[in-house]
């Protein structure tokens, strides 16, 4: 019989007390990705509790940068804000790929919040409210992805990569297009059973 291997990945990876080998989320990233496309670049994962931006050369994780001390521009930044527009995900998701985007001048969770607590009693579109949201988060992204050198092809992974609005504005701050798989949030499960394949 063939034998079965656990390879844990994540925050949760030091708790996974079964699993046989435990790996970084940035390897399995990385590893997913380049299965997913074939080609070094930029892997830009926008996921629940942090940023990673991770630079890929021959296959290999070469360099990466985390934003995790907030969860400025994560998906738990995207829950906190639907659910104080009263929307869910998936309909904030589909919001803002046109509009006028409203000024969201902070990052910072408590801050944004209070923002769009403001735009609401001064009954602004929801859209162009999310328009605003998406539009600081792109810009924090893009400055992310210049500290570490960022080179295309780009690739977005994570659950916030299915925000169409997002990803047409960070395309348009990096002048590029940014691959998608339809499965992009289970990037780092891939890339965890694909090195769990390889031992």
């Amino acid at each position: 019989s063939e034998e079965t291997v656990v390879v844990a990945t994540g925050y949760g990876r030091i708790s996974a007390d079964f699993a046989d080998y435990i790996i970084t989320e940035i390897s399995c990233h990385g590893k997913g990705a380049y299965a997913l496309t074939g080609r070094d670049g930029t892997i830009i994962d926008v996921g629940g509790q942090d940023t990673k931006i991770i630079q890929m050369e021959d296959g290999k994780v070469s360099d990466f940068l985390m934003n995790e001390k907030c969860a400025a521009g994560t998906g738990k930044f995207v829950e906190i804000m639907s659910n104080r527009l009263g929307i869910t995900i998936e309909e904030l998701f589909r919001m803002a790929q046109e509009g006028t985007p409203l000024s969201i001048s902070s990052l910072c969770t408590v801050f944004a919040e209070s923002e769009v607590v403001s735009l609401i009693a001064q009954n602004k579109h929801t859209d162009d409210i999310v328009h605003g949201l998406n539009k600081a988060v792109a810009a924090k992204t893009a400055s992310l992805v210049k500290r570490v050198g960022g080179e295309e092809a780009y690739m977005m992974t994570g659950g916030v990569a299915q925000n169409k609005g997002l990803v047409k504005t960070l395309e348009e701050r990096l002048g590029t297009s940014l691959v998608i798989s339809p499965k992009s949030q289970l990037c780092g499960a891939l890339g965890a059973a694909l090195f769990a394949a390889d031992m």
